[in-house]
């Protein structure tokens, strides 16, 4: 038997649980803590060691958001209002969409955001242009 082979077979009881999908909250949260620290510790280096360790433990904690926390289907404009709300932005600080009147129209619904807006919505939140379709 080779070096790898055995030095695998003899760490593997400290490392094969962190490959195993989560049962329940407190696995969750273990693999949660487990992927920060491994994270931190690899920053942005994806050809660090740990690097794949990393990617599958986010694959476990993910496959257990959808099936235990499904995000909720919301429309665009629900979308917009609660990014507003964490921001703390009221209406008339949203040039993405235009006048605080346009902006007002648009959450009540009498209007559709067009593709500048949603790319310039998307660039102001960090997130996809899909959240506002």
């Amino acid at each position: 038997m080779n070096a790898i082979n055995e030095s695998t077979i003899q760490h593997w009881a400290c490392v094969a649980h962190l490959l195993q999908a989560p049962q329940n909250e407190a696995e969750y949260d273990q693999k949660v803590e487990t992927l920060d620290s491994i994270l931190d510790r690899i920053g942005d280096d994806e050809d660090h060691p740990l690097a794949v360790l990393a990617d599958r433990l986010g694959d476990l904690i993910e496959a257990y958001d959808q099936m235990h926390r499904p995000m909720p289907e919301v429309s665009g404009i629900e979308a917009l209002r609660y990014l507003m709300s964490e921001h703390g932005i009221a209406q008339s600080r949203l040039p993405e969409v235009g006048a605080q009147s346009v902006v007002s129209a648009t959450l009540a619904g009498k209007r559709q955001l067009n593709w500048r807006q949603v790319r310039a919505l998307s660039d102001r939140f960090g997130v996809s242009t899909d959240t506002f379709r």
